[in-house]
């Protein structure tokens, strides 16, 4: 049988592919674009922030902390965004205690202890569909559920009976909930095998590999869904709209105990930030900018904690 012998112009193609002479242009074509995409992105980002910051800054010139330390009122000179503040912080709480445990342990046993069965397909499925459902449903599964069904125990008293801090926390933490899970999941599975198979080899149990070994290697990934969620329970509006969140004017009187605050009538940071956006923009329209700084800050310093105590657990293990 006669051999193949390369001719000339073979051994040139192969020579120029190795030399990197050979252009791909369609795929420098598709890399530009999407650096194009990029670049516009970014572009308009930055130009929201600087409208933004641009028209937020005689407000702080003006009242400087007086616009973090007042509460809301009638007049944009008098209206402040600290019981929104506070509200917000307290609807991050039910996150932190309710979502993230639920969903860590939740993301354990699908990925550590649970078998792949048909059901736990599914019901994986479910929940990465959970995650895509837009927040607006949430919140009509919050009035429904907590605001309804369970108004003698999230707010039996008041006007407004169910529409409290412990609806719109729950309604927060069920949304983000689905987030903290794929996450989690995601950060156990990116987990070498052979690291589970080294503690099964010197005789480890189950929970002894999971809690010595797999978890201290996935927190930082974990963490990341610690922070998503966080980020997006800040943000979230429509939702606590639907499960009785302040828009307007109202009170907190004072001599009240955790649980009357608790069942009591609450607002956010995003939701003021609504309200304000709906009134005239003449001399509202700064108040709103001023509102939405202070809530990029609050993001960012939640985010920024959670990377610190994501960092220094990486570098203890």
């Amino acid at each position: 049988m006669a051999s193949i012998v390369p001719t000339d112009q073979v051994r040139a193609s192969v020579a120029a592919a190795l030399r990197g002479q050979r252009r791909d242009l369609a795929g420098q074509a598709f890399q530009l674009a999407l650096l194009a995409t990029l670049l516009v992105s970014l572009g308009v980002l930055v130009t929201l922030l600087w409208i933004t910051i641009g028209d937020a800054l005689p407000v702080f010139r003006a009242r400087g902390a007086d616009f973090i330390t007042s509460s809301t009122s009638a007049l944009p000179a008098r209206a402040g965004v600290r019981q929104g503040l506070i509200g917000s912080i307290i609807l991050a709480g039910f996150v932190a205690v309710f979502a993230i445990p639920l969903g860590t342990a939740s993301a354990i046993y699908l990925q550590e202890y649970a078998r792949d069965t048909r059901v736990n397909r599914l019901l994986i499925a479910n929940i990465r569909n959970l995650a895509g459902v837009p927040s607006v449903v949430f919140g009509i599964l919050g009035l429904i559920v907590f605001a309804q069904t369970l108004r003698s125990v999230t707010g039996p008293g008041g006007g407004k009976p169910g529409l409290s801090y412990l609806s719109g926390g729950l309604t927060i933490a069920i949304l983000v909930m689905p987030i903290v899970i794929l996450v989690s999941m995601e950060a156990l599975r990116a987990v070498p095998p052979s690291l589970r198979e080294a503690a099964y080899g010197v005789g480890a149990t189950r929970w002894e590999v999971v809690r010595s070994h797999v978890l201290p290697y996935a927190a930082p990934g974990m963490f990341t869904g610690v922070i998503l969620a966080m980020a997006r329970a800040f943000g979230e509006t429509a939702p606590l709209l639907l499960v009785g969140a302040a828009t307007g004017f109202f009170s907190s009187p004072g001599g009240r105990g955790p649980i009357d605050i608790l069942q009591g009538s609450y607002t956010s940071l995003p939701t003021q930030i609504f309200s304000f956006a709906g009134k005239p923009a003449g001399a509202w329209g700064a108040v709103t900018s001023a509102a939405i700084l202070v809530l990029l800050v609050a993001i960012l310093a939640v985010n920024a904690i959670a990377i610190l105590l994501r960092n220094r657990y990486e570098r203890k293990w």
